[in-house]
């Protein structure tokens, strides 16, 4: 496979998983009705961070340890329970919240280290580079060390057009929201994110317990 194939490739699968409802998506959402258009660049700069890490772990070797049952059933509850706190935090905020303010820009997590733990608290994260990432690797290290790079760049490169358009877009349409607006916009991303918590500590649960 040559570069411009592991490029375009590369490039089309990022997108797709990128495309696709989830906690990261959630807290973009979140994030730049309060802080603006940048939050998408910067929570994708935290994933990004993950990302290379776990890249590097998994092509050297990290795979059959990420893909073991008990390390996706520990993922699994403690990301949960990490949604659940961040759900919970959002929730407890929604009445002091206002467009706007400075107080509010500086409260929570920073937005790169936020798009990190969130990447992280989803167990599918590591699965996915333990299964399918690990698998393009390989594929992509037919080209040499070049090839990874070239396959992680893209990887990335997807996630923050996706993302930037996300929060390109919500930024736009942010002036027309209301502070009762901008709460009940809150309100459901942290609903969302607090379902997304029940489910993967429920399926780390099931898989401690179940097998």
């Amino acid at each position: 496979m040559n570069l411009a194939v592991i490029a375009g490739t590369s490039f089309v699968l990022g997108f797709s998983g990128a495309m696709m409802p989830g906690p990261l998506l959630t807290l973009t959402i979140a994030e730049t009705v309060r802080r603006g258009a940048i939050a998408g660049p910067l929570l994708i700069l935290g994933h990004a961070i993950l990302e290379g890490i776990v890249v590097f772990l998994v092509f050297f070797g990290a795979a059959e340890i990420i893909q073991h049952p008990n390390v996706f059933a520990s993922v699994a509850i403690l990301g949960g329970g990490m949604m659940l706190w961040m759900g919970y935090g959002m929730l407890k905020s929604l009445s002091s919240l206002h467009l706007n303010l400075e107080a509010e820009k500086e409260a929570g997590l920073h937005p790169v280290v936020a798009g990190a733990v969130i990447s992280l608290a989803n167990p599918y994260f590591t699965i996915w580079w333990a299964t399918i990432g690990l698998s393009y690797l390989v594929v992509a290290h037919e080209a040499g060390l070049v090839g990874v790079i070239v396959f992680y760049v893209c990887h990335i490169l997807s996630d923050l057009v996706w993302y930037c358009f996300v929060s390109g877009t919500v930024a736009y349409g942010k002036r027309f929201l209301s502070d009762r607006g901008y709460r009940i916009m809150v309100g459901i991303c942290a609903i969302f994110i607090l379902g997304f918590g029940i489910y993967f500590g429920g399926k780390g649960l099931e898989r401690l317990f179940l097998g």
